[in-house]
C-alpha cells in the first residue's frame, strides 16, 4: 500500500540527510575558521562552539544509524539552537538590542567579517550567520517534515 499525502511535499531521507550534512559541513568552518585573504568569513571558534559542534555530530549520527531516536534528537537540538542563534542575532537587527551584550559590542565583535549590508549604528548578521540560520532552519523543516511522513507511511 502507498499512503496519499493529499498531494503534499514527498520529504526524502536523502534530502533530509543531504541538509544535516550542509548545516554540518558549515558549522565544522566555525570550528576551523575560514579567511579569504584579509577578509573574515568566520573566526575558528571551537572553543565557544565545540560543544554545540559534538551535540549536533552526535545527533546526526544517530539520525543515519538509529533513526527513530537520532530524528527527535535532531528536530530537539535544531529547534534550541535556532532559538538561541535567532536571539544572538537577528533579536539585535529587529529590536535594536539584546540579551547577549550591548549592540555596539556586537557590531565591534563581527566588524570584521564579510557582510551583506552595513548600516551605521545596526548590527546586521553576517554572511557566514545568514547561511547557518537558514541551514538550521532548513534542517528543522526538513526533519520535522520527514518525520511526519514517516509517521503518515505507518499509519497506512
Amino acid at each position: 500500500l502507498v499512503c496519499d499525502l493529499r498531494g503534499g511535499i514527498q520529504m526524502k531521507k536523502e534530502y533530509c540527510i543531504g541538509i544535516q550534512l550542509a548545516l554540518l559541513f558549515c558549522f565544522f568552518l566555525d570550528m576551523t575558521g575560514v579567511y579569504f585573504g584579509d577578509k573574515c568569513l568566520v573566526t575558528r571558534s571551537y572553543k565557544e562552539d565545540g560543544l554545540f559542534f559534538l551535540i549536533y555530530l552526535v545527533a546526526v549520527v544517530l539520525f543515519l544509524t538509529k533513526e527513530k531516536i537520532g530524528k527527535w534528537l535532531v528536530i530537539g537540538w535544531t529547534s534550541i539552537w535556532f532559538a538561541i542563534q535567532f536571539m544572538c542575532h537577528e533579536w539585535y537587527t529587529i529590536f535594536n538590542s539584546g540579551f547577549m551584550g550591548p549592540k555596539d559590542g556586537k557590531i565591534a565583535y563581527f566588524s570584521g567579517t564579510i557582510q551583506w549590508l552595513k548600516i551605521e549604528g545596526k548590527y546586521i548578521p553576517d554572511v557566514y550567520h545568514t547561511i547557518l540560520h537558514i541551514l538550521i532552519l532548513a534542517a528543522l523543516v526538513f526533519t520535522v517534515m520527514y518525520s511526519i511522513k514517516n509517521r503518515q507511511k505507518a499509519k497506512c
